[in-house]
């Protein structure tokens, strides 16, 4: 049987399932059309639909925002409170472009029953722009977390902070039975990762690290296919960053307003080395090692965990690392091309061939910050390839085992995917920025119910918050943020040290290199 364009292209609009799967091997005569039918019945692949959440009830749950800058703001519009500065820019973004629906879809957002009543920024224009964000009293603004964590006014606090600050503050609310929301990566160093997972076993509050990809279809759609070994043997990962702007480069604007009376800059430093006043370090806290945590902490995470949420692999047996300042030599002195390489000797997929033959994989990531051009996340099985992002592709392998007989016939083709799931459908998009493309084509800015538009991170947020009122399960919570700091930190230690880290996952603990200290070595400059 041989399929033209024409036959494949007719084939994908007929199949009526949820978030429009696509069928390559689609004709056009009934005998075809059941033999499509075939093949979908084996695969037996399960578009997901969104996870059931309990309804938030009673009192409002009180929320603390802690760090209200670029992230912090995102953060607050997925609670439902947004600034009317970008409300504004918003409305004058769709008018400039009509498939710019990012306002409506804020207006149309459901609405959580939570009260944003706090505010901790150590920029007073920041703290003060926070301060409006709720329509019927202004937010109270603590000049520290513990005075927030302890003044008995939230229930919950939402940490979007320079890196350094995550754990010590993660710790100090959870310390106090205040739940905590906090970004990637979950730590800084080794020894607070430990500290942090012990404080969180012991609280009865609940700790939720702000992986909002967890909350993709596509991604829910994947563990699917994975477990029901449509791939094969996994034997290689490929995942990489692409971005090639001053934005995407860490470079973010300074603000006109920013002064050392505006600021409290020993608040800023906390752990980090004392310098004098610097407002590049302080707006762009992510180009030194001193405040974050480089590719390896910032962008590798959301690969790392984007794969392990899918495949549950943990924590590799070894890691190797490479890369440097290349394209962005302006001063910073985390690498800014990076090149890393994650081994997991004992795991597996499952096998279609012989029990024995197969065992282990390779996690690749790639990441330059000098270009945009896109290169897809890719799982190479033996039987089969999926690409993996906001929409999701599988390709049979020429070589499968599983699907050596279709292949023979023709009923699968190696350059036509089999199975297609786009949750987007026929839905409009429009993004603002390269930056935001790249984290749009990721699948981490939004998924689709419905073929309606939804925040991820409002996803996430709402499932932590629902489960701080109803108890259950975190989709991101202790136990897989220790999995991708521990990750992260080999990385970067990989990097700094220009060796192979190794993890001992019987101790849980870094097989000790003689004469090296891995927390001085992640946090000094060089």
């Amino acid at each position: 049987m041989k399929w033209t364009r024409r036959d494949v292209l007719k084939g994908l609009g007929g199949i009526p399932i949820l978030g429009a799967v696509w069928w390559a091997g689609a004709s056009n005569t009934v005998s075809k059309n059941r033999e499509r039918s075939a093949i979908l019945e084996q695969l037996k692949i399960d578009p997901s639909l969104p996870s059931a959440v309990k309804a938030i009830s009673g009192n409002p749950i009180r929320i603390g925002i802690i760090g209200f800058g670029i992230r912090g703001e995102q953060l607050c519009r997925a609670l439902g409170y947004a600034t009317e500065e970008w409300k504004e820019a918003m409305r004058i973004a769709h008018e400039e472009d009509p498939k710019n629906n990012q306002l409506q879809d804020f207006l149309d957002q459901e609405k959580l029953n939570v009260d944003l009543v706090a505010v901790c920024d150590i920029f007073d224009v920041r703290a003060e722009q926070a301060r409006k964000l709720n329509p019927y009293k202004p937010l109270k603004r603590f000049r520290t977390h513990e005075e927030m964590i302890r003044s008995g006014e939230v229930d919950a606090v939402i940490i979007a902070t320079p890196d350094h600050w995550h754990a010590p503050m993660a710790i100090d609310a959870l310390e106090n039975g205040v739940h905590a929301y906090v970004e990637k990566p979950m730590t800084h160093t080794i020894e607070e990762t430990y500290r942090l997972r012990e404080a969180a076993r012991k609280s009865k509050a609940l700790l939720m690290v702000g992986h909002q990809h967890r909350q993709t279809l596509s991604f829910q759609t994947a563990q699917d296919i994975i477990e029901k070994g449509i791939l094969g043997h996994v034997s290689l990962i490929q995942t990489n960053t692409n971005r090639n702007d001053d934005n995407g480069a860490w470079n973010y604007d300074i603000h006109e307003q920013a002064n050392e009376n505006t600021i409290d800059w020993e608040m800023f430093l906390g752990s980090a080395p004392k310098i004098p006043f610097n407002k590049n370090h302080f707006f762009r806290w992510r180009k030194w090692w001193a405040y974050g945590s480089g590719l390896s902490g910032d962008l590798l995470t959301h690969d790392y965990d984007r794969l392990n949420c899918v495949l549950n692999m943990g924590i590799p047996n070894s890691v190797m690392a490479s890369g440097g300042i290349y394209t962005h030599n302006d001063g910073r002195n985390v690498p800014d091309v990076l090149q890393v390489n994650m081994e997991f000797s004992d795991y597996s997929t499952g096998s279609s061939q012989v029990k024995g033959k197969e065992k282990g994989m390779t996690f690749v990531y790639s990441a330059t910050l000098g270009n945009g051009f896109s290169r897809p996340t890719i799982l190479m099985g033996h039987d089969a390839t999926m690409e993996l992002g906001n929409r999701l592709t599988i390709w049979p392998e020429s070589g499968s085992t599983k699907y050596a007989e279709m292949i023979e016939a023709e009923k699968m083709n190696p350059r036509v995917p089999i199975y297609q799931y786009d949750p987007a459908a026929s839905a409009p998009d429009a993004v603002s920025s390269a930056t935001s493309q790249y984290f749009a084509d990721k699948g981490l800015m939004w998924t689709y119910i419905d073929g309606k538009r939804v925040d991820s991170t409002f996803l996430h947020l709402r499932e932590w918050l629902s489960a701080t009122r109803n108890g259950g399960k975190l989709s991101c919570g202790i136990d897989e943020g220790f999995d991708e700091a521990i990750s992260a930190h080999m990385a970067g230690l990989s990097y700094k040290l220009g060796r192979r880290i190794d993890w001992d996952p019987v101790s849980e603990q870094l097989v000790p290199i003689d004469g090296i200290d891995f927390d001085e070595v992640l946090l000094r400059s060089t």
